[in-house]
């Protein structure tokens, strides 16, 4: 019998409206100096205020860090967390997309710890994590990332990406109001809607996967899948942005229990590399991947296929449906506007060796595939997405 341990925390408020939830919780901990963690552009267009402006009139000391930016380098983190060490705040507060919540959490932790941001990182860290930090509260603005739900924090090395990661860095509450995600862009709601729907889809094959992950996987696959494309034609959709809102919480609740696998794995270095947002280095892998080890799990393709709105698969073998699947993950990325290929993103064909080898670093996460990915598949993938052609291993 196989016992898996499941972490559905933190505390969470979901639904429209929930943001009234924030200074109910908020007096929980009776704060004295606030720390808000956000980016540039939910500051200049006023969102922030929703968040800052109750607090301050109920007598909060408060201080907005807005200088951050997306996929976040290992200076930013060490920057924001030497700031936060520098002031004795009692409370952080995230607010924004994934970026904005990991430098949330992380800043959260270590600004109680010793040494630098650098010295707990997953591949090459030394120090552990020993603390619970300050009590932090996660508010996304965005339906893709799930950090409000996870223990890692991904921060952007010089040619890939590596992780902090820990219980500690779990949210004391979570916020997951789908009105504040009204003003995401076109672009910004498709890339974070793949990945969300790449987080489920992961969690689904995943070989840490069990009864509870798969309900929540292919939950958020059905409710992702037939909201995105129109989150993406019309913004201000309100059923769109809730399905894609609790997509997005529980595709995180499912890859945090569960594990993502070789999708993020060859993404990380694709953000490091090349700059490209994550949502969008999963985006253009994910048909290639899926196809490469589909294989290893027909019956879950199949399952995932019916999830994504394919149809009846009554009428269709294990196989055929595991293959329809794959063209499905194709036209929905194809639907919402994301490049289709790595030379899309200008990606030349001579960066696919390096790729490759900073893909390999990626051990954590590649354990979780059901099919063992090498260098020579990794190699082959990283092809495969550059050629524009789904392709399958050698035997």
């Amino acid at each position: 019998m196989t016992v898996s341990k499941l972490v559905f925390t933190p505390l969470s408020y979901t639904g429209w409206g929930s943001l009234q939830q924030l200074l109910p919780e908020v007096k929980k901990y009776h704060p004295a100096h606030i720390l808000i963690v956000t980016d540039p552009v939910l500051k200049d267009i006023g969102l922030v205020d929703k968040v800052s402006s109750p607090l301050i009139k109920n007598g909060y000391e408060v201080d907005v860090y807005a200088d951050t930016a997306p996929e976040p380098p290992l200076a930013l983190g060490e920057k924001l967390v030497s700031y936060a060490k520098s002031r004795k705040f009692d409370l952080v507060i995230g607010v924004g997309g994934g970026s904005a919540l990991d430098l949330a959490k992380l800043t959260a932790v270590l600004a109680v710890h010793d040494g630098a941001v650098e010295e707990y990182l997953n591949l090459t860290g030394t120090k552990q994590i020993s603390k619970k930090g300050l009590p932090k509260i996660l508010i996304p603005t965005t339906s893709g990332t799930g950090s409000e739900v996870t223990n890692i924090s991904v921060l952007s090395l010089e040619s890939t990406k590596d992780v902090v990661t820990h219980d500690y860095l779990l949210a004391d509450v979570a916020i997951v109001d789908p009105e504040l995600t009204l003003s995401v862009p076109p672009k910004v709601t498709a890339a974070t809607g793949v990945d969300a729907l790449t987080h489920a889809v992961e969690a689904y094959i995943s070989v840490n996967a069990n009864p509870a992950t798969d309900a929540l996987a292919l939950k958020a696959i059905r409710m992702i899948s037939s909201s995105l494309r129109t989150a993406v034609e019309n913004g201000k959709d309100k059923e769109a942005r809730t399905q894609m809102s609790y997509g997005s919480y529980l595709a995180g609740l499912a890859f945090f229990n569960a594990g993502v696998a070789g999708v993020h794995a060859l993404a990380y270095p694709l953000g490091g590399q090349f700059h490209i947002s994550h949502g969008e280095s999963n985006a253009v892998l994910l048909p290639y991947v899926m196809g490469y080890i589909r294989s290893s799990c027909v019956a879950k393709m199949r399952d995932i296929f019916e999830a994504l709105g394919g149809g009846n698969v009554t009428s269709l073998s294990e196989e055929e449906a595991s293959y329809q699947c794959v063209k499905q993950l194709q036209s929905l990325v194809e639907d919402v506007g994301i490049p289709q290929t790595l030379r899309g993103f200008n990606i030349p064909e001579s960066a696919l060796q390096k790729l490759t080898a900073d893909g390999v670093q990626q051990k954590r996460i590649l354990a979780r595939s059901p099919l063992p990915l090498h260098e020579k598949d990794i190699r082959a993938i990283y092809q495969s997405a550059y050629d524009g052609a789904i392709v399958e291993p050698v035997h």
